[in-house]
C-alpha cells in the first residue's frame, strides 16, 4: 500500500524558467556517455525546446541507435566516439575545459566516475572555487521556487564551503531575476545551542554573510518550519527576521539533511527538482535515472541561465 504521504502528482517543468533560458543562446552541452534512452531523450527535448546544442560523447554506434529509436537526425551535431565510462567522462570534461562545450552533463555512467573526471586537474575545469550543488525546486501548481544547497556533492561541508554555497546561491538567484535573495541556514532550532553544532554554525554563517556579502539577507539558525511557514513565524512571534517564512533558498548543514529535504519536496508534493553544480569553469549537470523528464529539461534550462551566453 502506498503511503498517504507520498504524492502521485507529476513534476511540471516551470515554463517561466524555460522561457528565461530561451533568452540566451543555447549552450553546447557535452553529454558524457550519451548512448542510452534517458540522456538521449533529455537531449532531444532540450534541443527541440531551443535551450541546448548537444555534443555527444560515448560509443558512437549506441548513440546513433538511440537517436534512431527517437527518429532524431543528429548528423548536424558533434559526436566523439569513446569506449567505456572513464574515457567518456574524461573526453566530455576535456571538451568543456578546452572551450568546445559550455556545460558538462552526466549520461549513462556512475556519478563517482563522472565527478572524478570533472575535478581532475587535466580537464581544465577547476577555478579555485569549491564545487557546490544547488537544487531549484518548484511546485506543480507554480509559485516561487526554493533552492537547496548542498544536497548532492559536499558530504560534510566546512564553513568555507558553506560560505561558497551562500555566494553561489545568491549569484544564481540574481540570474533568475531575484535582486535581493533571502537565504536561510537550516538547523533544528532558531537559537544557537552548543549541543546542536549546526545551530552554532548557522549563526556564524549568517554573521559572516551580513559582514561580507552585499545584496542578500541571510538568517540562521532557523528550523524548517520557520524557514517555510509564515504561520509558524507568526505563532512564535518572530517579528524582526527578514528571511523567516519567506526564504528563497536553504543552506543545509550536511548532505543527509539536504538529500532528505529535497526528496521530501519531490515525493511529498510532486516538486520538480532541477540541479546544477557550480564553481567549475562550466555548469555541471548530475542527472539521475530517477529524474522525470521535467526535472531533466529544467536542469538544462538552469544551466543555460547559469551560462548566460549572449545570443
Amino acid at each position: 500500500m502506498t503511503s498517504p504521504f507520498i504524492s502521485d502528482r507529476e513534476a511540471v517543468a516551470p515554463q517561466d524558467l524555460i522561457d528565461r533560458a530561451k533568452q540566451f543562446g543555447p549552450p553546447r552541452v557535452a553529454i558524457a556517455r550519451a548512448g542510452s534512452p534517458l540522456p538521449m531523450e533529455a537531449a532531444e527535448d532540450a534541443t527541440k525546446a531551443g535551450i541546448m546544442t548537444p555534443v555527444f560523447v560515448g560509443e558512437a554506434d549506441m548513440i546513433r541507435e538511440e537517436a534512431k529509436k527517437l527518429d532524431w537526425d543528429i548528423s548536424a551535431y558533434p559526436l566523439h566516439d569513446t569506449a567505456g565510462e572513464e574515457e567518456a567522462g574524461r573526453t566530455a570534461a576535456a571538451l568543456c575545459g578546452a572551450g568546445e562545450a559550455d556545460v558538462l552533463m552526466k549520461g549513462q555512467l556512475h556519478t563517482d566516475v563522472f565527478m572524478k573526471s570533472a575535478v581532475n586537474r587535466d580537464a581544465g575545469l577547476r577555478t579555485g572555487q569549491r564545487f557546490v550543488h544547488i537544487f531549484h525546486i518548484t511546485h506543480p501548481d507554480g509559485g516561487r521556487p526554493v533552492l537547496i544547497s548542498d544536497a548532492a556533492v559536499n558530504v560534510a561541508p566546512d564553513m568555507e564551503t558553506r560560505q561558497s554555497s551562500v555566494l553561489e546561491v545568491k549569484k544564481l538567484l540574481n540570474k533568475l531575476g531575484n535582486d535581493r535573495p533571502k537565504i536561510a541556514v537550516l538547523s533544528a532550532t532558531e537559537s544557537p545551542i552548543p549541543s546542536v553544532p549546526s545551530s552554532m554554525d548557522g549563526r556564524a554563517l549568517a554573521d559572516w554573510a551580513r559582514q561580507n556579502v552585499d545584496g542578500v539577507d541571510v538568517s540562521g539558525p532557523l528550523a524548517f518550519d520557520l524557514i517555510m511557514s509564515p504561520k509558524a513565524v507568526a505563532t512564535k512571534k518572530i517579528t524582526d527576521d527578514l528571511v523567516a517564512g519567506q526564504a528563497d533558498a536553504i543552506i543545509v548543514p550536511d548532505i543527509v539533511s539536504g538529500n532528505a529535504l529535497f526528496k521530501a519536496f519531490v515525493y511529498l508534493t510532486g516538486g520538480c527538482a532541477a540541479g546544477v553544480v557550480t564553481g567549475a569553469k562550466v555548469p555541471i549537470l548530475l542527472t539521475s535515472r530517477a529524474d522525470p523528464p521535467a526535472a531533466r529539461i529544467t536542469s538544462v534550462a538552469l544551466a543555460a541561465i547559469s551560462c548566460g551566453l549572449a545570443k
